[in-house]
């Protein structure tokens, strides 16, 4: 019987390491193109997490710009309350003073929300971005925009507003209607990205499990083997022992008759 020991200790120590690491594949020798395959999901997998964290941040973005926004919508509201209150005829200049000044420290409010609402040192109220681009699919080079709004008050047409003499309660209500459209931007925005972030999510999950039935051993398959080997091991290192044995009796029969 021919031995082979070189051969059956590299099995052995193969069965073993792939049930240590509980990895089919450990180098290209176990599988070439399963290793290939396994290496693009992985590359794919990783372009989708990334994409998922970017997302995430995107739509921390838009509740920031959103927040701040309906923040803005309850100041216009208040002041539209005051300016209607103003125009009642019962009061005199100086409980108009009074509301003008209340409906100042809102004015004062809404500009510096929306001067001050910022993201990572990035300004998302103040008109002096158009848009900030979202790497939603970066390994495909896409992605998406979310509008950054202008909310100071040069932008929503209030800046000076004064209920003390004349003045146009219409420019207030344009004001909020302006706020509440950049709210439905805004909200879109964050759907489509809720939608983009939980495809590149369950994308990557599905890349994963992919991956796995490429590259993870069959644990039950791979300890059967091992102790297929051992046997066999076990098996032919009995034969070998016998064969010397074998061949020492001879030996000895043939130096005993001489």
């Amino acid at each position: 019987m021919r031995i082979s020991p070189i051969g059956n200790n590299y099995n052995a120590n193969s069965i073993y390491g792939k049930i240590a690491s509980g990895k089919r594949i450990q180098t290209a020798a176990d599988d070439a193109a399963g290793l290939a395959i396994a290496n693009k999901l992985k590359r794919h997998g990783n372009g989708l997490d990334v994409a998922a964290n970017n997302i995430s941040d995107g739509i921390g973005v838009a509740n920031i710009q959103d927040g701040a926004l309906g923040t803005i919508q309850d100041s216009l509201q208040r002041i539209r309350e005051l300016s209607l209150k103003a125009s009642n005829g019962i009061y005199g200049s100086d409980e108009k003073e009074m509301i003008q000044t209340e409906i100042d420290q809102l004015l004062q409010d809404i500009e510096g929300t929306a001067v001050g609402t910022q993201y990572n040192e990035k300004k998302l109220l103040d008109g002096s971005m158009a848009d900030m681009y979202i790497a939603s699919n970066p390994s495909a080079g896409e992605g998406m925009s979310i509008k950054m709004e202008n909310a100071t008050l040069k932008a929503l047409g209030i800046e000076g507003y004064n209920v003390t003499g004349d003045f146009d309660i219409g420019a207030i209500d344009a004001a909020m209607e302006k706020v509440s459209a950049a709210r439905s931007r805004t909200g879109a925005s964050t759907n489509a990205m809720y939608h983009a972030y939980n495809y590149s999510k369950s994308a990557s999950e599905e890349m994963v499990s992919s991956r796995s039935r490429i590259e993870d051993l069959d644990m039950g398959k791979a300890i059967s083997r091992q102790k297929s080997e051992k046997l066999m091991k076990d098996y032919r290192m009995s034969m070998l022992r016998r064969k010397m044995q074998d061949d020492n009796s001879l030996v000895m029969r043939m130096f005993g008759n001489m």
